[in-house]
This record gives C-alpha cells, structure tokens and sequence, in this order.
C-alpha cells in the first residue's frame, strides 16, 4: 500500500503516479506487459480513480497506451520513438541555447559546463555509469534551467526519461560516452568563440542527430535488451 505519510502534501493521484514511474524504472512493469487495473487497486488499497488519474498522465508521457476493450499496456520504445526523442530534444535544446545564449556564455556557466564533463570523464575513468548519467544530465540543465519555459523543460526531460529511465538500462557503450564528452568540449569552445548559432547547431545535428548517434543507440539498446533478458 501506498504510504500515508505525504499524503498531506501530495494528492493521491501524485502517489500513484510517483509509485508507477518507480516501478517502471525498477523494470517491474515491463514494456508490452498489460495493467490489470483491479488488481493493482487492490494492492494499493485505493479505488480505480486515482490509479486511472496516474495512468492517463503516463498515457500522456509516453509511457503507457490505452487500448479500448484490451486494457492498458506499458509501451515498448521502438527505434521509431528513440528518432522522434532525438529530434524534438535536439530541436527544443537548440532553441534553448540560440536564445539564452547571452546568458549561458557568462564565464560562470562556462566554468559549471567544464566542471560537469569533467566530473563524467572522472566517472567513466572509474566506469560508473550512475555519476556519468547524473553529471549529464546536469551538463545539459546548466542551459535547460537557463529558460523559463516550464513547458519546454518538462517535455526535454520526460523524452529523456523515455530514453534512459524506464526502465533504468544498466550499463553504457563507453566509447560512445567517451565520444560525448569529446561533443561537450567541441560545444563549450564553441560558445567561448562566441558562436550562439553554431553551438546551437551542433547540439541539434551532432550531439541529438539520430543519424550521427544511430550506431551506437543500435548496440546500446541491444546490449540494454541483452542484459534485461539475462536478469529475469
């Protein structure tokens, strides 16, 4: 059952919602498998209506489909969706960066964007991969957090949740990482030399670029699916 302790801060429906996409990261819900919502509200000991709520926002993200007279089912990520993600991200993180590049080229954010690539080469030398993704993702927010569209943010972030979370891959292709360290210091020296619209094209055509990235989504995803395979 859910806990009772933040239920006065968060509605029930966030606890539902929170308690699946945990779920979902642990891979105990498992892409193609089908919810059965009157056994989970049992376990739960909450009532249909909450537990649909949190479904719905998960529809919404990507995370689940609906199925009339079926059920609902945890959606697989296809090579089709990871080419979508890479493009909106790329696109919307592009943007980000052309219009607050005044901002993100103040010597402060520089030094936070170094910082961050060094702490993922520093976590790769030691292959934890956990720090490598945590110090990523920070890398990427130095200039994400930088605008104030909430709407923007959220759907950069739910697509990279889609990508990495759920459910948590395990391990990484280290030359590709390797490699994304080598594009964020190509990226920062580009906003050294002040270049607003090259940064922001080659976080869009190189760093998010499907076609560029492919071969090692293809071994990443297998390698993923490989080892989710093994573990069961």
């Amino acid at each position: 059952m859910l806990s009772k302790e933040v239920i006065m801060t968060k509605s029930l429906r966030e606890q539902v919602y929170e308690y699946l996409r945990r779920k979902l990261n642990m891979g105990e819900l498992k892409p193609g498998a089908f919810l059965n919502l009157n056994e989970m509200s049992a376990k739960l000991g909450i009532s249909k209506t909450p537990l649909r709520e949190a479904l719905i926002q998960l529809e919404l993200e990507g995370f689940v489909v609906f199925y009339p007279r079926r059920g609902i089912m945890v959606n697989p990520l296809t090579k089709k969706d990871i080419r979508h993600a890479y493009e909106i991200i790329g696109a919307l993180e592009a943007a980000v960066i052309l219009s607050n590049f005044d901002k993100l080229s103040s010597d402060e954010n520089i030094r936070r964007l170094e910082e961050e690539n060094k702490l993922m080469r520093e976590a790769l030398d030691r292959d934890d991969f956990d720090t490598f993704y945590e110090h990523n993702i920070a890398f990427h927010n130095v200039y994400l957090n930088l605008s104030d569209n909430e709407t923007l943010i959220k759907t950069v972030m739910t697509l990279k949740s889609r990508l990495y979370d759920f459910p948590r891959r395990k391990g990484f292709v280290k030359e590709w990482e390797v490699i994304s360290t080598g594009e964020h210091e190509t990226f920062v020296g580009l906003i050294k030399d002040g270049d607003a619209r090259g940064a922001s094209e080659f976080i869009r055509d190189v760093h998010w670029s499907f076609k560029v990235q492919e071969r090692f989504i293809n071994i990443y995803y297998a390698e993923a699916e490989a080892a989710e395979k093994s573990a069961r």
